[in-house]
């Protein structure tokens, strides 16, 4: 029971983005994507999530083909929360999460009482039942992702996809939002597959790390492992060390000036 990437090549345009990119995501437990700019984490988290095909390799849910797998069945086992929503139409918060149901739901049906309490449920999960009457677009940034987290809690799927979700976050909301997200792939057994910016969150945050490195894997495992001195300084070309705080937590750090 894991997303299973399987010697993934991708490329745009005949420039090759993914170069046989191969890892697994268990259920509960965060997979952080971490690497530079450009080293293929969006491009990833689009391919394991249907919208973009693989030109080689393999990408399954739980034993399913993903790429051949209709959209609303890809739709019931992963749920995506992107970088930032700008809403078209004015919704209200109750409402935007309450859409989460639609892989559940026939082309002709609307959402029943099941589907609000689904969506109330993952409102109060996640510490936004209070804002269930507000206009989406006039609520905050932190407050929206959450929004949009509780929307894909909704779709009670056993996966969840986010693409850097606090790269437009202030230094609290990050850790409000990372924490929670870590407190549902453990409560719920959900498999989380984040691609991240800051290797301190990856570290503060993940269970495994995925180093991309120019669309390659360059290093997979446990963050412990992963994330050491070397691994780093290879993959950021840049002096850095990880140091051990009072508490026990590693801090990542560096003496480039």
């Amino acid at each position: 029971m894991a997303i299973t990437v399987e010697a993934v090549r991708f490329g745009y345009r005949g420039a090759e983005v993914i170069r046989g990119a191969s890892f697994t995501v268990p259920q509960g437990a965060i997979t952080c994507l971490l690497g530079r700019n450009g080293s293929g984490k969006t491009t990833l988290i689009r391919l394991v999530n249907g919208i973009l095909r693989p030109q080689a390799g393999v990408i399954q849910v739980d034993g399913h083909d993903v790429a051949r797998s209709p959209r609303a069945e890809v739709a019931r086992r992963i749920a995506f929360v992107p970088q930032e929503h700008q809403g078209v139409f004015p919704y209200g918060v109750e409402e935007l999460v309450v859409m989460g149901r639609n892989p559940h739901l026939s082309l002709v049906s609307r959402p029943g009482q099941r589907d609000y309490a689904v969506a109330r449920a993952a409102m109060e999960a996640v510490g936004v039942a209070h804002l269930a009457g507000r206009d989406y677009m006039a609520i905050s940034g932190g407050e929206r992702q959450l929004v949009l987290i509780a929307r894909a809690l909704t779709q009670e799927t056993p996966y969840l996809l986010m693409d850097e979700p606090t790269s437009h976050l202030d230094f609290a909301n990050q850790h409000a939002i990372l924490a929670m997200v870590r407190r549902i792939a453990r409560e719920r057994g959900v498999g989380v597959l984040v691609a991240m910016h800051d290797p301190n969150l990856a570290l503060a945050f993940a269970d495994r790390v995925i180093m991309l490195q120019e669309g390659r894997v360059y290093r997979e495992g446990p963050a412990a492992e992963v994330m050491t001195p070397a691994h780093l300084q290879a993959l950021y070309q840049m002096p850095i060390d990880v140091v051990q705080l009072p508490d026990g937590r590693r801090m990542i750090v560096t003496d480039e000036r």
